[in-house]
């Protein structure tokens, strides 16, 4: 006589199956960050696409994570189409992506968010960058920034730095007005950059800022206090 396996004993396994992927899938989003205050993950597949190590969907949900330096008000993702290694997982091995993963969702940073991120390496070199290619002939990056503020208004940024800090300091106040121009450029303009009484900028012809290939946005909100981003982000193995 062949032996059934019943279903409640088929879908406890399933259960153990998921929550161990569940930890598993955690594990790594925390690993991703250096803080996290909440982090909620949902796992969408049918019991064979799970023992199979296929994953169609994954929904994340996240509070003031911490990436790289860059604090994140709210992140709600949907990542799709996911192969890993089932049977590593369940013998406690880290979760590790064989793939690109496509991943949409919605990303909130609060004006006081952006503010404590600016002594992060990512933001303050990715502003330095911006601020040399506007100002060329001053060569910024040499004097010295120290990036002071970030405001955030209606679809434009007002930043505030010291230059010079040590030997004679001088406030630069940079207005920049952003607008999404495709999935992964940034139009910046108009740009007005000045210190003091003093204008080094004025500009409405703009500059345009590439975000990378990994990057598609299909929008940015940028309201008075927040800045809301729409889009995919490839997730890299």
């Amino acid at each position: 006589m062949t032996n059934k396996i019943s279903p409640n004993r088929s879908n406890k396994k399933i259960r153990i199956v998921t929550k161990v992927l569940t930890k598993a899938l955690k594990l790594w989003l925390r690993s991703q960050v250096s803080d996290i205050s909440q982090l909620e993950v949902e796992i969408q597949a049918s019991d064979k696409q799970l023992l199979s190590g296929y994953i169609p969907k994954v929904l994340v949900f996240a509070r003031h994570a911490i990436y790289q330096g860059l604090h994140l008000t709210q992140i709600k993702l949907v990542a799709e189409n996911i192969q890993i290694d089932i049977g590593s997982v369940l013998k406690g091995q880290p979760l590790r992506l064989s793939e690109i993963v496509p991943v949409v969702g919605e990303l909130i940073a609060e004006e006081k968010a952006l503010n404590a991120s600016l002594s992060s390496d990512l933001l303050s070199s990715g502003l330095n960058e911006v601020l040399h290619q506007l100002l060329p002939e001053h060569e910024p990056k040499a004097k010295g920034i120290v990036w002071q503020n970030i405001f955030l208004g209606h679809k434009k940024i007002i930043l505030t730095a010291t230059q010079n800090q040590k030997i004679a300091p001088q406030d630069l106040e940079i207005n920049l007005g952003i607008d999404l121009l495709n999935g992964n450029e940034l139009q910046i303009s108009p740009i007005r950059i000045q210190e003091h009484t003093r204008v080094y900028l004025d500009s409405e012809d703009g500059y345009k800022l590439n975000l990378g290939t990994d990057v598609d946005l299909k929008q940015l909100t940028l309201m008075p206090g927040k800045l809301v981003c729409h889009g995919r982000i490839n997730i890299n193995p």
